[in-house]
């Protein structure tokens, strides 16, 4: 059965054939359609982290604002596709590749950017600007440093993630409600309208996610966010009229719209240990293309893919947006429609462009009830937590250090979530790194690794292989290929010393 809208065989018939599968050209309708396609598949993901970090910034009641946003990180996605599809030798892996703004960094930036009217989103923004620039400089080397993140250290810091983002959504469903306590004190609680309408938006993508098709079922969430918000329009709990506020074209006197970017040192520190974890996804991601395209990935062409990944890191924060990285939900896509041409995607990007020049839809989307939204976070940010969970599954926990390194590492993360004031005593400084679970989990496990499997006695979980059946699963954020990233890449590293001058064919 196909899920795109031609079979693969029609759709390739006027195309041309390229020495690497990557470079077939199909006709330019098909181009546009299996192009859509794509933005489809991410659109709802590409947005979720403007909506959240807007929230955070004290920005959820300013359709402007939250236009920006939302079309800032729509634009750079667009410009970061592009370098990655199209790009040059030396600046994207030119492979059929979405980049967009990363869920990994989000919670973090959460807390970097928590006040009133955006006032500190300059301070996340910065420190954006300056782990992007880390980021770019350890491309060239990072083959080497890719072996402190096999799949127990990766599977741990994204499982951590997806549950460092769970009370953002619950945050939506509440909405700022409160209950007044017999003693007169109030607690935040969801009313039972707000609860009834996230467990709609909710059960909208759970069956439809059941009852469509392959990539039509990603579309489940996208149809959650409308049916939603279409129910609410007449209880009175959507309020559009304000989305005139938003510009309706993009004005070039937005850029840094909120300020100058502001550059301190803990959160620079906070975001380059995040940035070391987006590295990682996008290594793993472009590992996963080659596999599915049949295409020849070496240490270069990974090195290129992770510096357009990054370069739409340093971007971002002039547009409003937050740092990129690949999206795993379109390898999945790649491997349902068998259409591997990067111009396809590169057509996706030029459709992303012209959706950023319109603020307008930005306003729209921050219209959204936010009891909807938590709905479909619950399954946003709960995908993030099982991509991690499954790629601990493929981890050999008979050593029982490896449980003890997930263990250690998952404590540590889950303390600030639990006690938000547990580190009050330390300096402010050091408490903004410390009350991310994120950065805690990320030192302890990778720590922890070096001292049992790389300079310890405890051997390294052995790295499953890619299952090809398994490919279309991918959720929003997963970084599910980590395993088979190190696995690969060590392995190609192995053979080029033991076999110096000689190349890998090409697969066909």
């Amino acid at each position: 059965m196909s899920n795109s809208p031609s079979a693969k065989d029609s759709a390739t018939t006027n195309a041309t054939t390229p020495a690497r599968p990557e470079d077939e050209k199909l006709p330019l309708r098909l181009m546009l359609v299996y192009g859509l396609q794509h933005i489809l598949t991410m659109y709802a993901g590409a947005v979720a982290p403007a909506l959240v970090i807007g929230a955070a910034a004290g920005l959820a009641n300013d359709p402007a604002a939250m236009g920006i946003l939302v079309s800032g990180a729509l634009l750079v996605a667009g410009i970061a596709t592009l370098m990655q599809t199209v790009g040059h030798k030396r600046i994207g892996a030119q492979m059929p590749i979405v980049v967009a703004c990363s869920f990994v960094p989000v919670s973090a930036i959460t807390v970097l950017a928590a006040g009133q009217n955006g006032e500190n989103l300059p301070v996340a923004f910065g420190a954006s600007i300056a782990a992007g620039v880390f980021a770019l400089l350890l491309t060239p080397f990072f083959g080497q440093l890719i072996r402190f993140f096999p799949p127990i250290v990766t599977g741990t810091i994204i499982t951590v993630i997806g549950v460092s983002l769970m009370p953002v959504a619950a945050r939506w469903i509440m909405d700022g409600s409160t209950r007044v306590l017999e003693d007169g004190s109030e607690v935040p609680a969801a009313p039972l309208g707000n609860l009834a309408l996230a467990g709609l938006t909710l059960a909208v993508i759970l069956v439809g996610s059941r009852l469509f098709p392959g990539i039509w079922g990603r579309l489940s969430i996208l149809l959650g966010l409308v049916v939603g918000t279409l129910v609410a329009i007449p209880l009175g709990m959507a309020d559009f009229s304000r989305v005139g506020e938003a510009d309706f074209v993009f004005n070039p006197t937005s850029v840094f719209y909120f300020g100058a970017p502001q550059f301190e040192i803990a959160a620079i520190i906070t975001m380059c240990i995040i940035m070391l974890v987006v590295l990682t996804e996008g290594a793993s991601h472009i590992i996963a293309v080659g596999e599915i395209t049949g295409s020849k990935v070496d240490a270069k062409r990974i090195s290129a893919g992770l510096r357009a990944d990054v370069s739409g890191s340093i971007i971002g924060p002039i547009f409003s947006a937050t740092p990129t990285s690949s999206f795993a939900q379109n390898i999945g896509l790649l491997a349902l429609t068998g259409i591997r041409s990067r111009y396809v995607v590169a057509t996706g990007a030029g459709i992303l462009l012209v959706l950023g020049l319109f603020p307008v839809l930005g306003g729209v989307m921050a219209a959204i009830p936010t009891p909807v939204l938590g709905g479909a976070g619950l399954v946003l940010f709960g995908s993030v937590a099982a991509s991690g969970i499954k790629t601990l599954a493929k981890v050999d926990f008979t050593n029982n250090l490896n449980l003890i390194l997930v263990a250690a590492s998952v404590g540590v993360a889950i303390i600030p979530l639990a006690y938000p004031t547990f580190y009050k005593f330390l300096p402010e400084s050091v408490e903004l790194i410390a009350h991310s679970g994120i950065i805690g989990a990320a030192i302890v496990s990778i720590l922890l690794n070096i001292c049992f499997n790389v300079i310890g006695r405890g051997p390294s979980a052995s790295p499953a292989e890619i299952d090809q059946a398994d490919i279309g699963s991918a959720g929003p954020g997963e970084a599910k290929y980590t395993d088979q990233a190190g696995a690969t890449y060590r392995g190609s590293s192995s053979h080029r010393s033991g076999s110096e001058g000689t190349e890998h064919p090409e697969r066909t």
